[in-house]
């Protein structure tokens, strides 16, 4: 079946030592909010790899029912004076104390791409995983995201490397994608890493997407502990440890 859901995909700058914190208050105080009210699933999040990418952040991704669901979401999260409802709120004032700012994106899945709950039932967890965000020439997302389908699969597959989600961006010129791989062990990455200028099935799959690439930027990411990818379930307020919403 196609997948028909949206995405809201958010790079989040962590003050200080408060990573951990800050995804706890996402996962256990936030999600079951949002699970009631919004149908808003959690579909991960993850600590960045610092090495890999500005740090310290954290990559949030939440799966929403659609566009309509989209809308009916924006309409519940605007009503207040301070275009938040009142839980958004609370959660917020807490979550300033460990984030400053972020940038979020709506991602539209490639029909192929598994939902959260298809992944969660399909075991698909990993040691670590590789978040790539490729720039592309304009109008070029929907062949690029084919073409990951026929050759990147194959081409990434022998390294244990699985694909967890594939998307485009919204709202912009069709000239942006980003990619999610599941890596069962650090080990598993680095050969993949190793392989990129040696391997001829890497070397194939790179020769044939040249022509719609602009930009390309593999980054690393570790989930946290009440994500998915790790629990095989979305986050309860059983979960949380002394919040309460409204």
């Amino acid at each position: 079946m196609a997948n028909h859901k949206l995405y809201i995909h958010e790079f989040i700058d962590i003050i200080g030592q408060n990573r951990a914190n800050y995804m706890h208050h996402m996962t256990a105080n936030w999600s079951p909010i949002a699970q009631d009210e919004r149908h808003q699933l959690c579909y991960g999040v993850w600590g960045i790899v610092g090495t890999t990418r500005g740090w310290p952040q954290v990559l949030n991704l939440w799966e929403e029912d659609g566009w309509d669901a989209m809308a009916t979401s924006f309409r519940h999260e605007c009503q207040g004076a301070g275009m938040q409802d009142p839980k958004l709120a609370k959660w917020w004032s807490q979550a300033a104390d460990y984030r400053r700012s972020g940038t979020d994106r709506l991602l539209v899945p490639a029909p192929w791409t598994r939902t959260i709950e298809e992944l969660c039932a399909d075991g698909v967890t990993g040691e670590c995983y590789a978040h790539e965000q490729v720039s592309l020439k304009r109008g070029a997302s929907a062949e690029f995201l084919e073409r990951v389908r026929t050759d990147a699969v194959a081409a990434y597959g022998p390294f244990g490397w699985e694909l967890a989600g594939a998307w485009e961006t919204a709202m912009v010129a069709d000239d942006e994608a980003f990619l999610l791989w599941a890596i069962p062990t650090w080990e598993a990455w680095a050969a993949f890493e190793k392989a990129q200028r040696a391997d001829p099935g890497l070397a194939r799959w790179q020769a044939g997407i040249n022509h719609l690439v602009e930009g390309w930027h593999r980054f690393l990411l570790v989930d946290a502990p009440l994500s998915p990818f790790r629990t095989s379930r979305q986050p309860h307020r059983s979960d949380r440890i002394d919040y309460v919403d409204l």
